[in-house]
């Protein structure tokens, strides 16, 4: 499986939550604290700590998407 990582911006609540989870794939804008996605293909390695992210985003604001990677 691939996963494919997506952030709806005007979701975001600044709280946090997904950089302290992968600050490998999340980071927030020093103005505002809205989550920047620096990875919308992170590496299998990292695929734990984005679906954390996910799962304690109070806005449900990242998407992950899998696919079958032999496509």
């Amino acid at each position: 499986m691939v996963l494919k990582v997506e952030v709806e911006e005007p979701r975001c609540v600044a709280a946090g939550h997904c950089v302290t989870a992968a600050p490998e794939v999340f980071d927030q804008r020093e103005t505002d604290g809205v989550v920047v996605l620096l990875d919308a293909d992170p590496p299998p390695g990292a695929y734990p700590h984005v679906r954390e992210a996910a799962l304690l985003c109070p806005a449900a604001a990242i998407l992950l998407r899998e696919r079958d990677g032999s496509a």
